[in-house]
């Protein structure tokens, strides 16, 4: 048996310790890159201000004009009507989609399918000219005796073809947004709503549609803005918006970019009031969901980081 001495205690060491020199991690791309921006920036604004092609003082004239405003009016109408129809409409095909009946989903995916696949263009005109197939449309008996009739280019004159082109083709895309949504929240809250008894209606209106409000709500609001853009189309049967009212300005004047600029301000105009929407909407139903933002609406900044 071997017995083993304790070492004397080493004397601490009272060497402080070397400072750490934090150096600063350099990145000159993004210096080069903000740079070239930059230049290219001055040389846009640079253009517009000394380009006398621009007209400006045209524009001007025009940007507040009584018939740039009443085309403006008639832009957001389309809009929104074409955006209810779309939602509503929407909403019921999307849970068609997901009935468990064949006969019911698969009639809800021909909708979508007929109505994504064929151009919002050609839906537009068809629905404005529906009176040269249907003159006269009816209610009445299905295959048997019509009751009541109406004359159909008095039901459907050029502003409601327009409005039904523009949502019904807008319900098939809904459809599918709200469809992914739906299908994000987690089934087994259905079930277990189902084993406390309550129906299908009150699971969808209480426990599913609030929680896929999350998914639903940032695309629907792309969605819109695109809707904003697309009514554009309808100057093709001279429906009156604010890009048909625009044609008919230049069309006199022959000032076509001056009014183009002016129809591309107050789009811009909507679009951004739309995007600030949006962003209130969307930080209202994801609250709890996702990092805050620090940088506010125009997203300058870092999502704040949490404990790992």
């Amino acid at each position: 048996m071997t017995s083993t001495s304790a070492e004397p205690d080493s004397p601490q060491d009272t060497t402080p310790p070397e400072k750490i020199v934090a150096v600063p991690v350099r990145h000159p791309g993004r210096w080069i890159a903000a740079g070239v921006l930059l230049v290219l920036a001055a040389m846009l604004v640079n253009s517009l201000v000394t380009n006398k092609a621009w007209r400006w003082d045209v524009v001007g004239e025009f940007l507040f004009s009584s018939r740039v405003l009443k085309g403006l009016w008639v832009t957001i109408e389309l809009t929104a009507l074409a955006m209810v129809i779309g939602v509503v409409l929407g909403i019921v095909i999307a849970i068609m989609r997901l009935s468990p009946n064949p006969i019911v989903s698969t009639i809800a995916w021909l909708y979508a399918w007929f109505f994504r696949g064929t151009p919002v263009l050609v839906q537009v005109i068809f629905w404005s000219f529906i009176a040269i197939l249907y003159p006269y449309l009816s209610l009445g008996i299905p295959f048997g005796p019509e009751f009541v009739y109406f004359e159909s280019n008095a039901l459907i004159p050029i502003f409601v073809g327009a409005v039904l082109g523009f949502g019904l083709n807008e319900a098939a895309y809904m459809s599918e947004i709200v469809r992914a949504g739906i299908l994000s929240v987690d089934q087994g809250q259905t079930e277990a709503a189902e084993a406390l008894g309550m129906t299908r209606l009150k699971i969808l209106r209480r426990i599913v549609l609030p929680q896929a409000m999350r998914v639903i709500i940032p695309p629907t609001g792309n969605e819109t803005i695109s809707m904003l853009k697309t009514t554009s189309l309808a100057s093709v049967i001279a429906v009156g918006d604010l890009f048909t009212q625009v044609q008919l300005i230049y069309g006199g004047n022959l000032q076509q970019v001056p009014l183009l600029v002016v129809a591309s301000i107050w789009y811009l105009v909507l679009t951004s009031l739309l995007s600030i929407v949006q962003y209130f909407i969307e930080r209202r139903y994801s609250r709890g969901a996702v990092p805050t933002r620090s940088g506010g609406f125009f997203g300058l900044g870092r999502p704040k980081q949490g404990l790992a």
